[in-house]
C-alpha cells in the first residue's frame, strides 16, 4: 500500500505522520522523503502493510499544513493509451510488457495519425485507432483524439514517438498526463531531427528524455534521462539507432517510476523516488 503526500515544509511532519499511522495500526515499510528548501515543500512516499485506512486522509489533513496533496494507496494499476505516429520501437516495448504483464499498467488503446503501426498492434489484439491529420483538420483531429482518449479514461497518455505538436487545448484536458519520450538529451538539440543536429555538431554523448508535456515545446517537468557515448566513427544513422535503445529504455523507466507513484511533479520540476 503506498501513501504520497506534498505540502508546505514545516518542523515535525515526519514525526506526526509516524504517530497517525501509528494510531491507525499502520506499519511503515519503507520511506523516501525530500524537501525542497528554496521553495519550502515536503515531499514524501511511504510503502506501509495492508490495513485498515479508513478516515486516515482526513486525519492526516489535520496534521498538515492546508493546502496538503494526499493520496492514500492510489491506483495501484494505471491505465495507459499509447499515441504513436511510424517508428515502432517504444510502441513495441510497451506492448510485449503489455503482454506479459509486467508493464505494471494496462494498455487500453492506441491512437496513430498513421496506419504504419495498426499491424503490429493487431497482432497483440489491441485496439488501434487511425486518426490522420490527412483526414482531419488539426482541431478536429485533437477533438477526436481526445474523445477516444476519455472514452477510455486512462491514467496516462504515453506519446511513444507521436511526431506531430499537441495544442494548448489539448494538453489542458490532460494536464500533467501526458508522457513524451524526446529523442536528445534536453536541454539539447529541441525540435525535429536531433541526432542529425547532434552529428553535426560532432558530440560525444546522446541520450533520450521522457518528460510531462507542457505548453512549451519539449519543456515540461522532466521524469528520466540518459546518456550513451558516441564518437567519430558514428555516422547520423548509426547515431539514430543507438538513439532508439536509449529511447526505449529511458520511456520504460519513467514509465515505471510514474506508474509506481515515485513521480512528484511542481512548478516545472520534479522530485523523482527512484
Amino acid at each position: 500500500m503506498i501513501i504520497v503526500i506534498q505540502c508546505k515544509d514545516q518542523v515535525g511532519l515526519v514525526g506526526s505522520i509516524a504517530t497517525i499511522l501509528a494510531k491507525h495500526q499502520l506499519n511503515i515499510v519503507s520511506m523516501r522523503e525530500h524537501v525542497d528548501k528554496a521553495e519550502n515543500i515536503f515531499f514524501v512516499r511511504l510503502e506501509i502493510e495492508d490495513g485498515d485506512t479508513g478516515g486516515l486522509e482526513e486525519t492526516l489533513k489535520e496534521v498538515l499544513p492546508p493546502g496538503a496533496i494526499i493520496a492514500v494507496n492510489p491506483n495501484p494499476h494505471k491505465k495507459i493509451v499509447v499515441m504513436v505516429t511510424k517508428e515502432y520501437h517504444c510502441l513495441a516495448d510497451i506492448l510485449i510488457r503489455n503482454y506479459f504483464k509486467t508493464l505494471g499498467a494496462t494498455v487500453q488503446c492506441v491512437i496513430g495519425n498513421h496506419a504504419t503501426l495498426q499491424d503490429i498492434c493487431e497482432r497483440f489484439d489491441m485496439p488501434f485507432y487511425h486518426l490522420s491529420h490527412e483526414q482531419y483538420g488539426r482541431k478536429e483531429l485533437e477533438q477526436q483524439m481526445g474523445d477516444v482518449i476519455q472514452q477510455y479514461a486512462p491514467d496516462y497518455i504515453v506519446l511513444a514517438k507521436f511526431m506531430r505538436i499537441l495544442s494548448p487545448a489539448f494538453v489542458a484536458r490532460f494536464p500533467m498526463r501526458i508522457i513524451n519520450i524526446h529523442h536528445s538529451f534536453l536541454p539539447a538539440f529541441i525540435g525535429a531531427n536531433p541526432y542529425k543536429q547532434a552529428f553535426e555538431r560532432g558530440v560525444k554523448l546522446i541520450g533520450a528524455t521522457a518528460h510531462f508535456v507542457s505548453n512549451e515545446l519539449d519543456e515540461g517537468p522532466i521524469i528520466a534521462q540518459q546518456i550513451i557515448p558516441v564518437n567519430h566513427s558514428f555516422t547520423a544513422a548509426t547515431m539514430v539507432k543507438a538513439g532508439q535503445e536509449i529511447e526505449t529504455a529511458v520511456l520504460a523507466n519513467a514509465l515505471k517510476l510514474v506508474i509506481e507513484d515515485r513521480v512528484f511533479v511542481y512548478g516545472n520540476k520534479t522530485v523523482v523516488f527512484g
